[in-house]
């Protein structure tokens, strides 16, 4: 006799950003193509934003993007999603130039796991600056009101932050 399994799901909170036109159908794209993971759907996505860079080098200052944050309940183990986050970043053309914050079709960084805490060299989690940037915390308190992590590797608060300090976040366009 067969018995079903079940398998662990977990919460991944994703956020996207683009800068390299037409970046609203790329959020769209990396969305849906996330959605289609394997054990993976599509709980909640925010509205998108129209904002600056932040820290990009001074030549890039002039292009704005484009931000979402986004939901998922996956199967997937986490460095099996996140590999396959990299894998839609370069299927949408993002090339990692080496220069920090250069322009990109798509960024995905995935800003936490469900309770998971990693320090690897290539993931940290919770995100190590999600908490900084009004771009990831006004989109995740619009999805997922009640999220709160504490990231005992750095002992900051993963929560949207005082609106009064989020000038960089100029509208929201959907």
């Amino acid at each position: 006799m067969e018995t079903e399994t079940s398998r662990t799901v977990f919460l991944a909170v994703v956020a996207l950003g683009s800068n390299i036109e037409p970046r609203a159908e790329r959020l769209e794209r990396a969305l849906a193509a996330l959605a289609a993971l394997p054990g993976t759907r599509l709980m909640k996505a925010s509205s998108v934003l129209d904002n600056p860079g932040v820290d990009v080098p001074p030549e890039y200052a002039h292009m704005r993007f484009l931000n979402q944050v986004a939901a998922f309940e996956t199967s997937l183990e986490v460095h099996d999603f996140s590999r396959r986050m990299h894998a839609i970043e370069e299927a949408h053309g993002r090339v990692r130039t080496g220069v920090r914050n250069a322009p990109r079709t798509i960024d995905l960084d995935l800003i936490a796991f469900g309770d998971l805490v990693l320090n690897e060299p290539e993931l940290t989690l919770p995100h190590p600056r999600a908490s900084e940037r009004a771009f990831v915390t006004i989109p995740l308190k619009e999805i997922l009101p009640d999220f709160h992590i504490i990231n005992p590797l750095s002992f900051t608060s993963l929560e949207c932050r005082d609106s009064s300090k989020t000038s960089m976040v100029e509208g929201i366009i959907r």
